[in-house]
């Protein structure tokens, strides 16, 4: 915006987890050559790594099944913002200091940035190389993604970026610029284009990479199997799925203002790949619109609920809990993120200030529980006094909590 650059198909683009897919074909590149397997314990790789009651392996981090908490988030409840430049050090040690996992590796499947972070790193331990380098040389240059890279190093330049944006109509643009030092990958991280990605749908249908053929692209479709034999409903970074009868296989990304999403119709050999550079994009929406119109053939329209609807439901009130903000000020601390948080009572309405957030009201919706933006603080009493609380946000979970 700043120099009223155009955006055109050559434009380069952050593309947030759509970055997944391109770690886990790095994996299972290195399985093809036997220098890996994905049942291997995570602590062959790194042996410093937490040794929990069940084994946690990379076949746990690739499909999400691993019950290692999201670092994302975590950062987020430290007080870091993903603007800045984290290290890699600093990310690893915060994962490595989870005492306990959110659940039985391979019981469920909940979505963690840190398994993929987590994969970058045993790519670079078992290749010998950064993943920037190998899937450079095993993917991008074979494929002729000229574009196309793991950003590792927020000093480089890349010719022909996007910055992104949020849209904040009290600007005189009317929007907010994002500018981002993050330069972690595996979560993330990689920049690309249009055209490159294109290049990486077609590869789907005729591989030329690793020994070629269409057997490392089989397994890049193949689901995730929890413990008890379900599905976990997402296979190696790619979801399967069906829109209107037909099925899909789609992923999308976002992080700062960049928004991304690549959904693939592959028995129709039909791709939509959407980037954008503002927050308010939304190019899943608006991916499976442009689905709409070149399939509209070929699409099965669902029928409406609303023609097999017998009532409308009628909206409970919410209930009034009585509770003493007093009874729960003070300062708490965390030693897995190392932040302080402090409760205080201000006009009878608990208050909370987090590491580098504006003081926000916390509203009660149960006993001795209260929630704001989705978090939700269960607090502990002991004889009567309030001796901490645990947080249960979406990804996360038990984040224990210690009143000083």
């Amino acid at each position: 915006m700043e120099h009223d650059v155009k955006i055109t198909p050559s434009t380069v683009f952050y593309i947030g987890s759509v970055s997944k897919q391109f770690v886990t074909f790095c994996v299972l590149l290195l399985e093809e050559q036997g220098k890996l397997n994905l049942d291997d314990p995570i602590q062959k790789y790194f042996p410093d790594f937490p040794v929990y009651e069940s084994p946690l392996t990379i076949r746990h981090f690739i499909h999400h099944t691993s019950g290692v908490r999201d670092y994302l988030t975590l950062m987020d409840l430290k007080g870091r913002s993903y603007l800045d430049h984290i290290t890699v050090d600093e990310v690893y040690e915060l994962i490595k200091r989870q005492s306990t996992l959110n659940f039985k590796p391979g019981d469920q499947y909940l979505y963690s940035n840190s398994c993929y972070f987590m994969l970058a790193l045993i790519v670079e331990k078992v290749s010998g190389e950064p993943i920037r380098k190998f899937a450079a040389t095993n993917i991008f240059e074979p494929l002729g993604m000229n574009h196309t890279q793991f950003y590792d190093d927020n000093t480089n330049i890349i010719r022909n970026r996007a910055f992104s944006y949020a849209k904040d109509e009290t600007k005189i643009v009317g929007f907010d610029n994002l500018i981002m030092r993050f330069d972690l990958v595996g979560s993330g991280g990689v920049y690309s284009t249009i055209e490159d990605l294109y290049l990486w749908d077609q590869n789907f249908y005729h591989n030329k990479l690793g020994k070629g053929g269409q057997t490392i692209i089989t397994r890049m479709h193949q689901d995730g199997i929890l413990n008890d034999g379900k599905s976990a409903g997402y296979a190696f970074a790619l979801e399967n799925g069906s829109y209107k009868g037909l099925k899909t296989v789609s992923h999308s990304g976002a992080l700062a203002g960049y928004r991304a999403q690549l959904v693939r119709f592959p028995e129709q050999q039909f791709s939509v790949i959407i980037l954008a550079n503002r927050d308010d994009g939304d190019p899943t929406t608006k991916s499976y619109q442009v689905a709409d119109v070149f399939l509209k053939d070929k699409l099965i329209k669902p029928e409406s609920n609303m023609e097999n609807a017998k009532s409308e439901s009628v909206p409970k009130s919410t209930p009034v809990i009585s509770f003493n903000a007093e009874d729960y000020a003070g300062s708490f601390y965390s030693e897995e993120l190392e932040a302080t948080y402090t409760m205080y009572a201000e006009d009878k309405m608990l208050m909370i200030k987090m590491p580098a957030n504006k003081p926000m009201k916390l509203v009660a919706n149960g006993a001795n529980q209260f929630t704001i933006n989705g978090i939700t603080f269960r607090f502990k009493r002991a004889n009567g006094k309030v001796v901490g609380f645990t947080l249960d946000f979406g990804r996360v979970k038990n984040l224990e909590f210690i009143s000083k």
